[in-house]
């Protein structure tokens, strides 16, 4: 069993990364903290900023250095990790159907725009066996009928020669309710993506913390 009393850096040499807490962790990054805080306590003020581990990758730089310890320097370092762990997730993505393996597309897109404070429509070209070709956020702003042109979204499936879209949006307030215009929206370009020959294969939408499929709330039709 792990020795509570150990470090963080001693545990991990002696019984691994899964010994450590998510403070332990974030400790580690930190190397050390200030006078009357401990890294763990610099570290654990960190998580409650960020309302969780969920929340830790949306993180600014500014907001990583208003925690008490936390310096310029040190908040780059923090972000340049959570932009790697991005990197990462999206390097694998082009590998991958996104029907096999969804849990790893949504934590994509949950740092891609879940944390995002104005709504980003993304939408995702997908080859036949529903891997991703290529990706492209083409509309940022409150999401109506009125703004979201089909020709852009369909000229840029033609020309990667996509088989099948996704459209993904998120919402800044949080909650994953569908509005009337979201359900417009999915709507329209169903019946044109069924027209041209390149059908809609969902509509997601997402925040920092979860997502919902229209389709599977059965709001295509």
């Amino acid at each position: 069993m792990p020795n509570h009393s150990l470090r963080p850096r001693e545990k991990v040499k002696m019984f691994g990364w899964q010994s450590l807490s998510d403070d332990e962790v974030l400790a580690i990054m930190l190397r050390n903290g200030v006078r009357d805080f401990s890294v763990n306590e610099v570290a654990q003020q960190l998580l409650h900023t960020s309302k969780g581990l969920a929340g830790l990758t949306s993180l600014s730089i500014k907001e990583c250095m208003s925690v008490k310890g936390i310096s310029y320097i040190k908040a780059l370092e923090l972000s340049a990790s959570f932009e790697l762990v991005k990197r990462v997730l999206r390097s694998t993505l082009p590998y991958m159907s996104v029907i096999d393996h969804p849990q790893v597309l949504f934590d994509w897109l949950r740092l891609e725009i879940g944390d995002k404070q104005q709504e980003h429509f993304l939408v995702i070209y997908l080859n036949t066996q529903h891997q991703i070709i290529g990706y492209k956020t083409l509309f940022v702003g409150t999401l109506d009928r009125s703004i979201i042109h089909p020709r852009e979204i369909f000229k840029e499936a033609m020309a990667v020669s996509s088989s099948k879209i996704m459209v993904v949006h998120n919402h800044p307030s949080g909650t994953l309710t569908p509005s009337s215009a979201d359900i417009q929206v999915t709507q329209n370009l169903k019946e044109i993506g069924d027209l041209m020959g390149i059908p809609l294969l969902d509509h997601l939408i997402v925040s920092a913390s979860g997502y919902i499929s229209l389709r599977q709330m059965n709001l295509f039709d």
